[in-house]
């Protein structure tokens, strides 16, 4: 019996979803509603590949090793430490004659799941691969369920452009969509102020394409915040915020304080796009009572968000990013490709990789 959860590639612990699983089966061959992909390149999730760098001091080797270590021992990519893992693009192989995914042999795509439940096994040692980027050039085959999700790639845009974006797609989507009703809830209300909008780590994949989100669904005035110069001055160059500053996000007070001086009041709606733990408590602070503070970042920790706003006695809402809204890859390459400042970052991103 296959599940359309993929109930049936969980080796341990029974009982489990496979995004929790320790281990996965990720045999080739395919049930009736999987489909089998031919992978040609990872997307290593940030958060992950920052500890695992930091971790084995820059050497990219040790890196290299342990990707291929949590890939064979676990059949699938899912950091042991962060939990998280990334995605893929590659080509379809083959489809099951029940999966209702509607994909045909040769198309290639990119999956819109986590490799955290995504059966997948490498065939060439990574050996294409130096260990010092997010992006992994690598042969091997991955197996989507019947309730997976992927993308055909445009024919318009390079395919490490495409899987750099699609990576992070989710956030924009969720950005504009309660940016949107923050607005309409404004235009209800005779002379309530502009929405504003704080990005932490703006000048990143998520964080520039949900700047361009907010600009879009009508936020009045944003913000992004990035942590050096360097970044600050290619953000600013990007044209996506109204103002952009330098802070440092583990920093609360510093944090807060830069982000009400940019906008003249706190953030109505903060999201949160670093890579690095200890960043919950300064969001928080950031952002007005009634507003919303959106985690888009796996390092993020979930007790420390909720206990902190509790000390705080801040009235905030606060949202997990999970990746999928409807009609997010559509919205982000469209983003990518009406909006200059968006390409050009990620572009500089993909050359410095």
């Amino acid at each position: 019996m296959t599940s359309p959860v993929g109930l049936h590639r969980v080796v341990e612990p029974a009982g489990v979803l496979p995004q929790a699983a320790w281990r996965l089966d990720a045999r080739r061959e395919i049930a009736p509603n999987e489909v089998r992909i031919r992978v040609e390149r990872l997307n290593l999730d940030a958060a992950s590949f920052r500890q695992l760098w930091e971790k084995h001091g820059g050497d990219g080797d040790a890196v290299r090793a342990e990707v291929l270590d949590i890939i064979s021992t676990r059949g699938k990519m899912q950091n042991p430490v962060t939990g998280s893992g990334g995605m893929l693009i590659g080509t379809v192989e083959e489809t099951g004659r029940r999966s209702p995914l509607g994909l045909k042999p040769g198309e290639r795509v990119a999956t819109l799941v986590s490799l955290t439940l995504t059966p997948l096994v490498v065939t060439d040692g990574l050996a294409r691969w130096d260990g010092r980027s997010e992006q992994v050039p690598c042969d091997g085959w991955a197996i989507l369920f019947a309730r997976s999700i992927a993308a055909v790639l445009p024919e318009d845009l390079d395919p490490q452009l495409s899987l750099a974006v699609l990576d992070v797609c989710g956030a924009p989507a969720l950005t504009a969509r309660v940016v949107s009703r923050y607005v309409a809830e404004r235009a209800a209300q005779p002379g309530a102020g502009p929405v504003t909008v704080a990005v932490i780590g703006g000048a990143g994949k998520s964080g520039s394409l949900s700047l361009a989100a907010a600009r879009r669904a009508g936020a009045g005035r944003t913000v992004g915040v990035v942590p050096v110069a360097a970044e600050r001055d290619a953000l600013v160059a990007a044209g996506l915020a109204d103002a952009v500053v330098l802070a440092d996000a583990r920093d609360p007070v510093a944090l807060s304080t830069a982000v009400t001086s940019a906008l003249g009041v706190p953030a109505d709606v903060t999201v949160v796009c670093v890579d690095v733990p200890g960043c919950e408590h300064g969001a928080v602070l950031a952002t007005a009572d009634g507003g919303t503070v959106i985690f888009f970042s796996m390092a993020t920790s979930f007790a420390a968000a909720a206990l902190g706003a509790e000390g705080l006695a801040a009235d905030v809402t606060m949202l997990v990013g999970n990746g999928y809204v409807p009609g997010h890859a559509e919205l982000a390459l469209g983003l990518l490709r009406g909006e200059p400042g968006v390409r050009g970052l990620f572009e500089a991103r993909l050359a410095a990789d």
